[in-house]
């Protein structure tokens, strides 16, 4: 009892070039969805790579997405968990 759960998801978009959609990050960078490599919750938060070789784990790589800060983005990227 007390651990934190992870759970990683791997997504795939496939988007229109006309029909591009958004998401904003905690530190206010707008990232392309169809950039996203994968994603990884972490509670009320969402760790998002986005580099075309991967990131390696948590680090400056990665985008944080928490539904305090964003919920829409939040919202948008959680529903693929449910």
């Amino acid at each position: 009892m007390g651990q934190k759960q992870y759970k990683t998801i791997i997504l795939c978009f496939f988007i229109m070039e006309n029909n591009q959609t958004y998401i904003k990050t905690d530190n206010n960078k707008i990232i392309n969805e169809k950039c996203i490599k994968w994603v990884e919750k972490m509670g009320e938060c969402l760790e998002v790579c986005t580099k075309s070789i991967g990131c390696h784990g948590k680090s400056t790589d990665t985008h944080k997405i928490c539904k305090f800060n964003n919920l829409d983005s939040y919202n948008k990227l959680n529903k693929h968990f449910e």
